[in-house]
């Protein structure tokens, strides 16, 4: 069974946002939580997709410059679970829940 992209379920949905878990956004930090320890150089290709993305709750990109930086030197440093944080922090920006709703990417049931 091939994994599916998120390039792929957002074609498939025809970006239609019925809910925030239909956003190709939210795909695409689950994939780079996922990888940060094993595809460093994929990170950084989500990373510089996640920077063209607007996020209208900050009026401006998702991953804004500065941070996409900072998560890269940290994986270049081996510091993944601090990369971990900053991408944690940009998620919670990006897609702001309720405490009771609260799941940052990587974690079961998000």
């Amino acid at each position: 069974m091939t994994e599916e992209t998120p390039e792929a379920r957002a074609y498939k949905r025809g970006f239609r946002q019925k809910n925030k878990r239909d956003d190709y956004a939210l795909d695409l930090f689950h994939e780079a939580r996922a990888k940060l320890t094993s595809d460093p150089a994929r990170v950084g290709q989500i990373l510089g997709e996640l920077s063209r993305l607007y996020n209208a709750l900050a009026d401006g990109p998702i991953i804004d410059l500065a941070t996409r930086a900072a998560i890269m030197a940290r994986l270049e440093a081996g510091r993944s679970d601090e990369a971990a944080d900053l991408l944690d922090r940009r998620y919670q920006l990006y897609a702001p829940f309720d405490d009771s709703e609260r799941r940052g990417p990587g974690t079961p049931g998000a």
